[in-house]
């Protein structure tokens, strides 16, 4: 495969005489998007600290009229321009909120370089219409004035004095397009053109590593527990890993070698002790061929009894909390998942509270089971996973507590919630209230799940709610391009989509698969289609990389392993937060949900993955040195059918990623 990896180092300004030090970095308030004339605003989304008494006032170009105080409820009746909302509480408190206009989004607003005390930014062609720009220090909006205008080069200088850490913010629109943002982090005022002074707390800086507490590592045998349930089959059993076992892996440096920062862990929630839930096979089974059906164990972490106890077969409080002390002194976050919109069935809260859950029958009389989309908020994921009714601040009081319950008695940095969509607003807002409250100095990263269109996806994350979801329609539309069941064409359409959705430096989550999907390396190489149920292919036949009458094609094998990195190289160079799966990291095999959660292997792997794992790491290691791919702004150069070319910019430097589904080749190149 080609790789190029040509290093020109560009003498900017850099801090790196400064230490490193593990500082908190705070997030600015995400910008307000306006819609339609009323945008109609809930203030406490974005500044989720005021309780609706507090003496405000607020000044904006655009005409306003308050619905609500007590909930700082208003509606935005304005001219549909770039401008700003400056909230001041008490007189004193003074925050700038960016107002978006709804109108089309095009990339082209770069950052050209950085001089003492400012930066200089610019656009990659010229523009014809005038030009409205804003620019922000953390939350406060740099007077006009200050910022300095050169209309025949259209570039702007702009202040950059602070103390400590910063960030900038710059938006530019004209009447017809908004341009993309730029962030820039400071320190001391000066921009960081070193991405080794970046800590763990900086959100854009990360590399997360999805895992399975079950399935990863045995650290603690004595833990260890098996049904020995003949109705259930060994791959939805225990397998033995847990908590000690991250640890021990944390230790042995296995994330640090691979270039992962933060590690996502499934849910350690105390799970049934026994068997629920019923697959019947339609073709058989590789494994006995007398059992038509299995029962499942709770060994995922999906079905919690109590929200606020660790299951004893992941572990203990005091492994728990050596697991988090050895990951903060490895300089890697730890973000736990968790899971609001169902308890199980023989919970004890939910036998001293019958009435908390969703009705299992609609009114029209049809069951509420998996309704995904019709029923979503109120929905049963399954007869014995009853859907807790959110939308009441009597359910909501309680379960927001009990999630908030592992950020005070636990140092964890942040969450993946799951199933979000199916989870009312209500509750997003209470828990963020709540959350920036009563930890009102630590930094807390939430990502979320949520399959659906880039405007529900948004609805949890353009306010602050959650900092970020993962992006499955990336996801999708790359996979399927780089199988030739799609193209670059629409790859480039949803990049810039999600750019123009979540902000030009979101920290959507890019993921190489999970434990919902087929392993995308059997897809790659043919071992399994897209178009074949994945869960019951699972079951009935061993799943490899290629077909098994392909097993001696070397040709279609190394397509494989080349179509399978190529993935890795788009969710490692473009904006967002690339999220390895376990075992991705190698090209692990495999069909759905279940067989796509083999235990983890860290030995015993063939040439061909130790190879794709050393590339990956190559990969990692180059996205983690690197401003551009982690702060800079997303270009387009060439986009076809086959190829997809763009660059990534960050103070005159520029790095420029080339991919070639034809050819299977990639490249990265800075310029």
């Amino acid at each position: 495969m080609k790789k190029s990896y040509v290093y020109l180092f560009i003498a900017l300004l850099s801090v790196s005489c400064q230490p490193k030090t593990d500082i908190v970095v705070n997030n600015p308030i995400m910008p307000i998007h306006y819609s339609t004339a009323p945008s109609h605003i809930m203030l406490t989304d974005y500044l989720p600290t005021l309780t609706g008494e507090e003496q405000l006032t607020m000044e904006t170009n655009f005409d306003y009229a308050v619905t609500n105080y007590t909930c700082m409820e208003f509606d935005l009746m304005g001219n549909n321009t770039l401008s700003t909302l400056r909230v001041m509480v008490d007189s004193i408190q003074q925050y700038d909120i960016v107002i978006l206009p709804n109108i089309p989004t095009t990339p082209g607003m770069i950052s050209m370089k950085a001089n003492e005390g400012s930066i200089v930014v610019g656009f990659t062609s010229k523009v014809e219409e005038p030009i409205t720009l804003i620019a922000l220090l953390n939350d406060k909006l740099i007077a006009q004035e200050k910022i300095v205008y050169n209309e025949e080069e259209q570039t702007y200088i702009i202040p950059t004095d602070g103390n400590g850490r910063d960030f900038l913010r710059v938006y530019a629109s004209t009447p017809s397009y908004l341009f993309n943002d730029i962030l820039i982090p400071l320190h001391n005022g000066q921009a960081i053109t070193d991405a080794t002074l970046l800590t763990r707390h900086d959100d854009q800086a990360q590399v997360l590593y999805s895992l399975m507490i079950d399935r990863f590592h045995n650290g603690n045998t004595t833990n260890d527990w098996k049904m020995n349930n003949p109705e259930v089959l060994d791959i939805v059993d225990y397998q033995g890993g847990d908590i000690a076992g991250i640890t021990q892996k944390i230790k042995d440096g296995y994330f640090q070698d691979l270039g992962i920062n933060t590690i996502w862990i499934s849910p350690i929630t105390q799970n049934p002790w026994d068997a629920w839930g019923c697959y019947t096979f339609k073709n058989g089974n590789k494994y006995d061929s007398d059992v038509r059906f299995t029962r499942f164990s709770g060994y995922h972490g999906y079905w919690p009894i109590f929200a606020t106890a660790i299951d004893k077969r992941f572990g203990t409080d005091s492994e728990l909390k050596e697991l988090l002390a050895t990951a903060h002194k490895h300089n890697i976050n730890v973000i736990l998942d968790y899971v609001a919109n169902h308890m199980h069935i023989d919970s004890p809260t939910l036998k001293e509270h019958p009435n908390w859950h969703t009705d299992s029958i609609l009114p029209n009389g049809k069951r509420n089971f998996e309704l995904w989309d019709e029923a979503r908020l109120t929905t049963w994921f399954d007869v014995h996973i009853p859907t807790l009714d959110l939308e009441r601040n009597d359910v909501c009081e309680p379960m927001t507590d009990s999630a908030l319950h592992w950020l005070a008695n636990y140092d964890f940095d942040g969450y993946r919630h799951d199933a979000c969509k199916h989870i009312p607003e209500n509750y997003w807002r209470m828990l963020t209230h709540k959350m920036k409250t009563r930890f009102p100095n630590r930094h807390i990263w939430m990502i979320g799940e949520t399959y659906g269109s880039p405007e529900l996806i948004n609805t949890y994350v353009k306010s602050g709610m959650l900092n970020a979801q993962f992006d499955f329609n990336v996801y999708f539309t790359a996979t399927r391009a780089l199988i030739g069941d799609g193209d670059f064409v629409n790859v480039d359409r949803v990049i810039r989509e999600s750019c123009a959705t979540y902000g030009a430096h979101h920290t959507m989550g890019n993921i190489s698969g999970n434990h919902d999907q087929v392993r995308f390396a059997s897809v790659a190489g043919g071992g399994i289609s897209l178009n074949e149920d994945g869960k019951e292919a699972g079951w009935t036949r061993k799943i490899g990389i290629v077909a098994e009458n392909d097993m001696d094609n070397i040709e279609k094998i190394d397509q494989a392993y080349k179509r399978a990195l190529l993935l890795e190289v788009i969710n490692l160079t473009i904006p967002g937060v690339p999220c390895i799966y376990q075992g991705d990291e190698y090209a692990e095999v495999g069909g759905n949900d279940p067989d796509n959660r083999h235990m983890m292997r860290f030995d015993n792997l063939s040439d061909k993955e130790k190879q794709f794992r050393q590339e990956v790491q190559k990969l990692i290691k180059l996205r983690r040195e690197s401003m551009p791919l982690l702060y800079g702004e997303y270009i387009p150069v060439e986009v076809s059918n086959d190829k997809l070319i763009f660059d990534r910019t960050y103070l005159g430097q520029t790095i420029r990623i080339t991919i070639d589904r034809e050819g299977l080749t990639y490249s990265i190149e800075y310029k």
